[in-house]
């Protein structure tokens, strides 16, 4: 037999005995690979480090930056005309409330009130003769009527006297602080000006009690109420104990957020009006459980949540809600209480996969 024929029988023979080997020798599927791999792991789990939860009652706390805002804030003006003769106040003085401000000079308004009370008297008198006849019969009671009328406007008349005489002491409407005195002494006052402008004789303001005016995004809205308590931080360092006085009920057009006024106690007006101050403001307490940061972890849905190991140490995934942001932990609601929180390796398994847990405790002790 020729050498060319002894080699491609050779050929042959090697190529049929090479394709028979998948047929009649052992070999791996994917279906014992994958057999293999479930095998190794149920025998090796992937260790896992937990801690487990503590679900209480935690009461936030929800910070905001703001500024101070006085409690009342207006513009005392003459309400009548005259020339200013006395200013009583100036700038920074604190008032209580009645106190004369300024004088203006008297316009002859004593006179108008000596007239007044003489007419008033007058009409007395002949009301009170004229009742006698009337009683007598010698007058008709028809006549009583009119007396009575012609003494009553005398009464009012008298009033108004009284009245326009006090205007001519212009008095603090109520306690508070002379933030400007536009007024100058010998400065003249119009009757029939303008409640303001060039009538203006002080400016007041009311710092006690102080308000803290904050903005609050509708989601953290709904945490918020009437008398809830408040801390007041000021860019001094200062703080000062509040409470929620007025929530809007309309939100800004521009920023989408409501006003929210903290109302604080300010009896030393230490406090200053328009200061840039943080608010705190404890929110209504919540069921709620404390985890790292590193715990939460998205889901495929795009869910917030953690994973955490059940009874059968099988990992499972679960939606949380933040109620309170920190630097290092997070306070979550949505965990169930006792239940093992994934600390480390929660990005490495899946839902439905077996696992070792291990306290995280107990793993950085074996570590050290």
């Amino acid at each position: 037999m020729k050498a060319s024929h002894i080699v491609s029988v050779g050929i042959v023979a090697a190529a049929v005995v090479w394709i028979g080997s998948g047929y009649f020798l052992p070999h791996e599927s994917p279906q014992s690979t994958a057999a293999i791999k479930s095998e190794t792991a149920a025998e090796n789990p992937f260790r896992v480090a937990v801690v487990e939860t503590n679900v209480v009652d935690h009461s936030s706390k929800l910070v905001l930056s703001g500024r101070t805002q006085a409690d009342k804030k207006v513009t005392v003006a003459a309400r009548t005309g005259g020339v200013v003769t006395e200013l009583r106040v100036q700038r920074g003085d604190f008032v209580k409330k009645g106190d004369v401000i300024a004088v203006l000079s008297d316009e002859a308004r004593d006179a108008q009130v000596m007239q007044a009370r003489a007419k008033l008297a007058q009409k007395t008198r002949e009301r009170e003769a004229r009742q006698q006849l009337i009683e007598k019969g010698t007058l008709p009671r028809l006549n009583l009527l009119d007396l009575e009328a012609q003494e009553k406007a005398a009464e009012a008349a008298l009033a108004a006297a009284e009245a326009e005489l006090d205007r001519g002491q212009i008095r603090a409407p109520w306690s508070g602080i002379v933030n400007a005195v536009p007024a100058e002494l010998g400065q003249t006052m119009l009757a029939s000006g303008p409640m303001g402008g060039a009538n203006e004789i002080a400016h007041l303001i009311s710092l006690d009690p102080i308000i803290a005016v904050v903005e609050v995004s509708e989601r953290r809205l709904n945490g918020l109420k009437i008398g809830t308590p408040a801390e007041i931080r000021l860019v001094t360092g200062e703080t000062a104990a509040g409470k929620v006085r007025y929530i809007s009920k309309s939100a800004s057009e521009t920023t989408r957020t409501y006003r929210v006024d903290i109302e604080a106690a300010n009896p030393e007006n230490k406090i200053p009006d328009g200061i840039t101050v943080e608010v705190a403001v404890s929110l209504a307490p919540t069921p709620a459980t404390e985890v790292p940061r590193s715990a939460l972890i998205f889901s495929s849905g795009g869910d917030l949540g953690v994973r955490i190991v059940k009874d059968d140490n099988s990992v499972d995934f679960v939606p949380v809600t933040i109620a309170e942001d920190r630097q290092q932990t997070m306070w979550v609601a949505g965990v169930p209480d006792r239940a093992r929180v994934i600390v480390q390796g929660q990005d490495f398994v899946r839902e439905g996969q077996r696992v070792e847990a291990v306290a995280a405790a107990d793993l950085q002790t074996a570590r050290k």
